[in-house]
């Protein structure tokens, strides 16, 4: 389970994040939604700790993760596997080698320096490579790859990290629709096939509907919606996205509630 309680992040004045509460039920896979600039990336990024809460506490199975500094704040890293947007692999590398990263945190020193890999690492990643399709290229520079292909070997990456959550930082943003299909479908086995909890942000309300089991609604650095996709109506995501409505759902007629006014959702676990 894990758990985020008054979780607030900021930058001089602003917040970024505002006093989020939620909790996420292992095995979930939730979509986090909102307009650009609402808080996702770092929402996501400080359940990693790739940023730093200026206050509240994010809660793993009891581990206060908030609290962890050096070998352990690494061992938290790996559990929870960051996916990010501009696919993050050393372009000169082979595809293999950048898939290898992801057992870094588990292995001695000497070894992460000379990259003298284990068989059954070298195993585990090919296998991540196949899952995915992708284990002919396990030879090729991963900057020959194009941008699907790229991000798949990303998430084969996440995969060998055993994590226990997978925070994906709008993983199909830079793709055309085919590859975004390929890539949202990979996370999906992950999440169904190894009960892999994901977090994933979105953009689009379609995919977050199509894919999410949960959504969570941001709106200038707040949680202002947390249920399911069926809960989220047309004119509450019209609320939330403002003037970027008609990008992210297209052009139908949103259809307010009897009174006019916004519906308020508590947050809630979702099993």
């Amino acid at each position: 389970m894990l758990a985020v309680e008054g979780l607030t992040c900021r930058f001089g004045t602003k917040a970024a994040v505002d006093n989020a509460n939620y909790t996420i039920a292992p095995g979930s896979f939730v979509g986090v939604i909102g307009r650009s600039g609402a808080g996702k990336s770092t929402m996501l990024r400080m359940i990693n700790r790739l940023a730093e809460p200026t206050s509240g506490r994010i809660v793993f199975d009891g581990l206060d993760v908030t609290a962890l500094k050096g070998r352990e704040l690494r061992k938290w890293r790996a559990r929870s596997a960051m996916i990010f947007q501009q696919f993050n692999l050393v372009g000169r590398l082979d595809v293999l080698t950048n898939v290898l990263m992801g057992r870094l945190a588990g292995m001695p020193q000497w070894r992460s320096l000379t990259q003298m890999w284990p068989e059954q690492d070298r195993a585990m990643a090919m296998s991540a490579l196949e899952q995915f399709d992708m284990a002919q290229y396990a030879s090729q520079r991963a900057d020959q790859l194009s941008g699907g292909q790229q991000q798949r070997v990303a998430i084969a990456r996440a995969l060998v990290q055993q994590p226990d959550i997978i925070l994906a930082d709008e993983p199909i943003a830079s793709l055309d629709p085919r590859n975004t299909r390929i890539v949202m479908d990979a996370l999906l086995r992950i999440n169904k096939h190894f009960g892999i909890t994901v977090m994933c942000n979105l953009h689009s309300l379609d995919l977050a509907r199509t894919y999410c089991d949960r959504l969570i609604g941001m709106s200038a650095g707040r949680v202002v919606f947390d249920g399911v996709p069926a809960q989220l109506t047309d004119y509450i995501a019209r609320e939330l996205y403002d003037l970027e409505a008609d990008e992210v759902m297209g052009s139908a007629p949103a259809h307010a509630p009897n009174d006019g006014r916004l519906p308020e959702y508590g947050t809630a676990a979702v099993a």
